[in-house]
């Protein structure tokens, strides 16, 4: 008799955070994500503050006998948590199991739809690309590779058909979201608006939305947005899916 195979169970590893909004976030978007491929098993970690702890979830997958997981971090560039922290927890995994870690969010073309959602949200419209400039506020990171990441996307967001596009940070790197909405400003946009590139609500975010109290509009988190969800499901399916095999190998 044909045995369809088991899907691995997609395990999300999320930061953790003292403020309640974080996980609140985190779950509506796991639900989301379910909602979207109801026969596909969703477990959430977190790496601090939270419970489940990443460590506790995969023990407990291991007892129940899984044996394939893909772990997916909630992050949205490869910085300290994804080059370090996770692949430590990681390891420490019980041994049965058979983990895949899939790639971090960002960059993707789904995320620049994710913010443009939300800014449409607070109640800009496509009519008004042309005319307004926006911040492309982000936590922020001490690793060079991620703050050129915020960069690149910033200038590849712009091409779309904004006045403009700045990158900002809430920690670590500069500038900050106030410096960038008003260089917005001195160059002319008649609308600025803060996007944040964030996931879920949290000390950094409420940071970014002092920051942004000079623009004309202020966008929510990415949180739950449907193209977040359905990119969590892309970055799955890729890790999942075995690489072909080398000519000649």
């Amino acid at each position: 008799m044909f045995h369809k195979p088991v899907r691995p169970v997609l395990v999300v590893i999320a930061h953790g955070s003292r403020d309640p909004r974080h996980a609140a976030t985190v779950h509506a978007l796991v639900r989301r994500v379910r909602s979207l491929r109801p026969g596909l098993r969703v477990e959430t970690g977190f790496l601090d503050f939270n419970l489940p702890s990443v460590q506790g979830v995969l023990e407990s997958l291991a007892a129940e006998g899984v044996r394939d997981v893909v772990a997916l971090p909630l992050l949205l560039t490869r910085a300290f948590h994804a080059k370090a922290d996770i692949p430590a927890a990681l390891r420490e995994a019980p041994s049965r199991l058979r983990i895949r870690q899939a790639d971090v969010l960002g960059p993707s073309p789904l995320l620049l739809s994710a913010l443009e959602r939300r800014l449409y949200e607070a109640g800009l419209t496509p009519a008004d690309k042309s005319s307004t400039g926006v911040v492309l506020a982000s936590a922020g990171s001490s690793d060079p590779e991620a703050i050129a990441v915020i960069a690149d996307i910033a200038r590849e967001w712009w091409h779309t058909g904004w006045c403009a596009v700045r990158p900002a940070f809430a920690s670590a790197s500069l500038p900050r979201t106030e410096d960038a909405v008003r260089e917005l400003r001195a160059l002319g946009c008649s609308t600025v608006a803060v996007a944040p590139y964030v996931l879920a609500p949290g000390f950094l975010p409420d940071r970014i939305a002092r920051g942004a109290a000079g623009a004309d509009v202020l966008a929510d988190v990415l949180g739950p947005a449907p193209e977040v969800a359905r990119l969590l499901l892309d970055r799955y399916d890729t890790a999942r899916t075995p690489l072909p095999a080398a000519v000649g190998a």
